[in-house]
């Protein structure tokens, strides 16, 4: 095995370690508050933010997309001084599984009993982590994020649209712009986009009930706007 690949799967076990310290957890606890037992009980940034105000929501969704995003430029590092670049889908395999390690360590913490938060600003780490091949389609559907997130006030639904985009802006990006084929060495980088889009879906699956019920906790809109 090529020393890229030897050290990619090392860093597999770090990332998920890595994804599963729980900043929502910490920060909330630090506040006098554990987000457990308070709004939705669920640690990630959403809850937080509810509980403690619009800064601390962007304290732990930062913390939480780093514990992917480091984990995912190391490796990108790694592919790029310690192999010939990322020529094999087993090499693709290995990088995008770092990323997925942290966002599975983040949803299934094995500090917090194999519990977590969503996966969403862990998962926004990854793809952004992913340069280039996932760096433009995650920059459209961060945008497609914050639109829908304006317009309705709902953060999972911000989050379920842009995760179920997720997928299409890359295959577009790959067809239009890097004009690559999406089923050669890279067809990893498909099967995880697929596999991301899912798992948030799954992790989402209370918030879409509560959507279509119209019971979903949004957020206000600001006053005067």
């Amino acid at each position: 095995m090529p020393k890229d690949q030897i050290i990619l799967l090392c860093l597999i076990p770090a990332g998920y370690l890595l994804g599963a310290i729980p900043f929502g957890l910490m920060v909330g606890l630090a506040k006098g508050v554990d987000p457990r037992e308070a709004g939705s009980g669920n640690i990630g940034a959403t809850n937080v933010g509810r509980l403690l105000g619009g800064k601390f929501f962007a304290i732990v969704f930062v913390l939480d997309m780093l514990k992917s995003l480091v984990p995912m430029l190391i490796a990108g590092w790694v592919v790029r001084h310690f192999g010939a670049g990322a020529t094999t889908p087993l090499t693709y395999l290995l990088w995008i599984g770092v990323g997925v390690a942290a966002v599975l360590g983040h949803m299934f913490s094995i500090f917090l009993r194999f519990k977590g938060g969503k996966g969403v600003s862990t998962a926004a780490g990854l793809l952004l982590g992913i340069y280039p091949y996932y760096t433009l389609p995650a920059l459209a559907a961060i945008v497609v994020f914050i639109v829908v997130f304006y317009i309705w006030r709902y953060v999972s639904l911000a989050a379920i649209t842009a995760a179920t985009l997720f997928p299409l802006l890359y295959l577009a990006s790959m067809i239009l712009i890097a004009r690559a084929p999406v089923f050669g060495p890279t067809w990893p980088l498909l099967a995880a986009a697929i596999l991301i889009a899912a798992l948030i879906l799954v992790r989402h699956r209370s918030n879409i009930k509560r959507l279509i019920n119209g019971t979903e906790q949004g957020f206000r809109k600001p006053s005067g706007s």
